[in-house]
């Protein structure tokens, strides 16, 4: 089983004295997976050469909304440079900043180019069970598959059920599977509101009940023989990972 760290690319120091402190924390941890953050400079794969110091595999998110519909992937240079072998394709937010151009590319669209111009990349896609009926999201692994996607990085699951149910729909695939915790009541209704969670009746926003469910989502995903990466944004990354495997 792999397991990745995400991190917030907040900026050269800052990635680089989180991912020596994931290490140190969980020394379990073989791969960093960053975001590509609008509200910050540094880029998710500029972030991923830094964190690459503490360990090798690190795999970039590229939105594809922000890449020009023609010509090489921007980033793909860069990339290359720095040795990573595997990056994220998700569609993207619309940025905030309305003077920030974006394109009216679907994740779809950036997968086939970046398989067609770089097929030494492994190239993960985004599954997210949350945002429309299940019909539509496997007809959307569909298309991404066909598109070349290599696996799927999945939306934080809460639920053991969903889980399950979920494993069934990706059966055959390279999953990373996604835990987040969710503390305080703002959390909770962020994660409700924009990214349309369903939290169990017995979910309780505290650190404890986070680790608890961490360590049972582990179990059942290494059960699967499948990935995992966490998320603990706005938590205290060691209080969080110190022992959770």
């Amino acid at each position: 089983m792999r397991i990745s760290v995400e991190l917030v690319p907040r900026s050269e120091a800052e990635v680089y004295a989180d991912a020596g402190l994931v290490h140190a924390a969980m020394p379990e941890v073989n791969a960093f997976n960053i975001p590509d953050l609008m509200r910050f400079p540094l880029r998710s794969w500029d972030a991923c050469a830094i964190a690459r110091k503490i360990l090798p595999a690190s795999i970039p998110h590229i939105r594809a909304i922000d890449i020009p519909p023609v010509g090489d992937l921007p980033m793909a240079e860069a990339i290359l440079a720095s040795g990573l072998s595997e990056v994220l394709v998700i569609r993207g937010d619309p940025p905030h900043d309305l003077s920030h151009q974006t394109y009216p590319n679907t994740s779809e669209d950036i997968i086939r180019r970046f398989k067609r111009h770089h097929p030494q990349l492994k190239v993960f896609a985004a599954f997210d069970p949350y945002r429309q009926g299940f019909r539509d999201e496997l007809d959307a692994v569909a298309r991404k598959v066909d598109a070349g996607a290599d696996g799927f990085f999945t939306q934080p699951i809460f639920d053991l059920r969903l889980l399950e149910v979920c494993a069934e729909m990706l059966r055959g695939h390279d999953v990373f599977w996604g835990i987040a915790p969710v503390v305080g009541p703002r959390s909770r209704a962020y994660w409700e509101t924009t990214n349309k969670i369903i939290f169990p009746s017995d979910f309780n926003p505290t650190l404890d009940w986070n680790r608890t469910f961490a360590r049972s989502a582990i179990k059942a995903i290494r059960n699967l023989g499948a990935n995992v990466y966490l998320m603990p944004i706005r938590v205290d990354l060691a209080k969080y990972l110190n022992g959770l495997i």
